[in-house]
């Protein structure tokens, strides 16, 4: 599907939107934040990260004096559940051109006692301020069109790892990287796809917080599977994408000791390098 069939059917628009909905914040006192955790993102049994990140990149936006992510890490110290969470975040640094803050999302236990589920430290700036020259050596990634890739409405069997956040999503996956779909990953921990949300709201820097972390994971390609949970995941915000569907590429070079890193690129429509990110995914060996 070219660009343009995309801009076609565009329902949805940024802030009007399911990924705007579910990724809502209530303030409920200075730098605190109640929000409800959408079973619509759930991978396996667990709240998808990117997702997650979205939601608190929102309170961020709404705590900070900027509004705009550029460098957000976040650590998953325990699996989410879709429900009711609070947001605690505070304000470390206000500076003229980029602010500091950290976040907090927490649930309760089955034994009703507070558990925090994901800590994180973002610097939030304006990203119609920065200056428009690029000197860079990426390129996009080669992709086929997207009606000659696949996504996970196409296959003939569920894919492993599918569940709800699959109809949220329009990917269209590299065949080159869709192996271990067919029973023969090719051992490169590659993955690549068209992205958007099926809805057809356009990209905005909140949501390539969830875009970088929405594919399948590189470990499928290695030749492995079941639940690939994130440890660790910073990413960087470099511009306001343009309208249209997203490229995702990410690679991962190093599998050891049962821990994976997964580098990730996003491309807009105008061929600019939109984010980048680095996660530590844990993996099951054997």
């Amino acid at each position: 599907m070219p660009e343009a069939a995309f801009a076609q059917t565009a329902r949805a628009t940024i802030g009007d939107s399911e990924f705007d909905r579910d990724t809502a914040v209530t303030r409920r006192a200075p730098g605190v934040y109640d929000t409800e955790l959408s079973a619509g993102w759930i991978i396996i049994n667990a709240v998808n990260g990117g997702y997650l990140l979205a939601v608190l990149g929102r309170a961020l936006a709404d705590a900070l004096p900027h509004g705009d992510p550029f460098s957000v890490s976040a650590h998953y110290l325990t699996a989410s559940r879709p429900g009711p969470a609070v947001v605690r975040t505070d304000v470390v640094r206000a500076g003229r051109s980029l602010s500091t803050g950290t976040a907090s999302l927490f649930q309760y236990d089955d034994e009703g006692q507070e558990i925090e589920r994901i800590r994180v430290l973002a610097s939030y700036g304006d990203l119609d301020a920065l200056a428009d020259d690029v000197r860079t050596t990426a390129e996009p990634p080669s992709l086929p069109p997207m009606d000659q890739c696949f996504g996970p409405q196409d296959a003939p069997a569920p894919i492993p790892g599918s569940s709800a956040i699959a109809d949220r999503l329009m990917l269209k996956l590299d065949p080159a990287t869709l192996g271990w779909a067919l029973g023969a990953p090719s051992g490169k921990g590659e993955m690549r796809s068209w992205f958007g949300l099926a809805d057809g709201r356009d990209a905005d820097p909140l949501s390539l917080l969830l875009a970088v972390d929405a594919l399948p994971p590189t470990a499928f390609e290695i030749g492995l599977s079941g639940w690939v949970p994130t440890v660790e995941l910073t990413v960087h915000v470099r511009c306001r994408p343009a309208p249209g569907p997203l490229r995702v590429s990410i690679t991962t070079r190093n599998l050891a000791g049962g821990f994976l890193e997964e580098d990730a690129e996003v491309w807009d429509s105008a061929d600019r390098l939109v984010a980048q990110s680095r996660q530590l995914a844990s993996v099951r060996l054997g």
